[in-house]
């Protein structure tokens, strides 16, 4: 990966973005793609949307969620503890003995994830052998009672695990919030490559919001720019780790190429059309079938207005939903490419009816 594009990939992870609360990531976006958009917009939800052509035809939306996982301030006890509500789906287990910051109003506050030792979880042994509730849970700012907290977070801040990345051997990397600053990366890191192109198409390069509490972004901005077109980028199940069952979730691997998808939420055109390029491209690609609606902004796209021809293209993620997610560089980059090429391909003559 270019030593460029990595550095803005970092400045993502290390940016916070929960669903609701994605400006400090979308103000990053903006800055990196403003120096090779044709224009560059933020609407009324807040989708960052990116336009390469935009009087060209057809209008392509490629879109990826730049939110992530993260938790809320709910309440605070009389000794500065915070109690906290999850924004998204939480593991409760995965939460617990973690590094975690509240973004209060006067910046970054570090803190950690707390939960009764284990030692007198042992006294009750119903209550060791239950798994957590995030109500189980507190967050520990060493703050010295409730007035000393309420200095530096009030009740509706935003929390993360601490964001950082992590380069690994083999060209992985490990951080939260790769679901799916990955993908609003691939659709940003695509327009660059598209920037100095000829092409037909009008290309939408757009960083969704609230994609983790129901599509919410992809649902408003698809709308608004009315594709006939979309291709969402998320994140998928990597099977190269313990514990998978590839005969549920099929076969997908660190490092051999972003996931072309198949089903019912994929227009049988733009499938063909995305393996055929990856195909004569040589760009490394794996195939996968989901046989509903994906929980992805594939769903959202295809069901806008009067329909839109969608795919879904993934990048894939070990330990999804966790503070260690794994990707491999490789594949973020080839998925780039890939949505580049496929572009290039499509001419104001391309009809994608099935």
């Amino acid at each position: 990966m270019r030593q460029e594009s990595l550095d803005f990939l970092r400045e993502m992870i290390e940016t916070p973005s929960p669903s609701g609360y994605e400006q400090p990531v979308q103000k990053v976006i903006r800055k990196r793609v403003s120096s090779f958009a044709d224009e560059v917009r933020t609407d009324v939800h807040g989708n960052v949307i990116a336009v390469k052509n935009p009087e060209g035809w057809p209008r392509i939306m490629f879109a990826g969620h730049c939110d992530q996982l993260g938790l809320m301030v709910q309440y605070i006890d009389d000794e500065g503890f915070l109690f906290v509500n999850s924004i998204g789906g939480h593991d409760p287990i995965v939460l617990v003995g973690q590094d975690v910051v509240a973004w209060g109003p006067k910046g970054p506050i570090p803190g950690v994830m707390a939960r009764k030792p284990v030692h007198l979880l042992a006294h009750d042994d119903n209550e060791l052998k239950k798994a957590p509730k995030v109500s189980d849970l507190w967050v520990d700012l060493g703050a010295k009672d409730k007035k000393e907290a309420e200095t530096l977070v009030s009740i509706g801040d935003p929390i993360t695990w601490d964001l950082r990345m992590t380069e690994m051997r083999n060209e992985l990397a490990a951080a939260p919030g790769f679901d799916d600053k990955t993908g609003a990366w691939v659709v940003m890191e695509t327009l660059r490559l598209l920037s100095r192109r000829e092409l037909d198409a009008a290309v939408f390069a757009v960083s969704t919001v609230q994609e983790e509490i129901g599509l919410r972004g992809a649902t408003t901005s698809a709308f608004g720019i009315d594709p006939q077109v979309g291709i969402a980028v998320d994140v998928t199940f990597a099977t190269d780790h313990p514990s998978m069952e590839k005969k549920i979730t099929g076969e997908v691997n660190l490092g051999k190429g972003p996931v072309i998808y198949r089903g019912p939420n994929i227009n049988p055109r733009i499938f063909d059309l995305l393996h055929g390029t990856a195909n004569s491209k040589k760009i490394p690609h794996q195939l996968a079938g989901v046989a509903k609606a994906t929980g992805t902004d594939a769903n959202a796209m295809q069901l806008s207005r009067a329909g839109v021809a969608t795919g879904l293209v993934s990048v894939p993620n070990r330990y999804m939903h966790s503070p260690v997610e794994v990707v491999s560089l490789k594949d973020l980059t080839n998925c780039a490419r890939l949505l580049a090429e496929f572009a290039l391909s499509v001419t104001k003559h391309t009809d994608f009816t099935p």
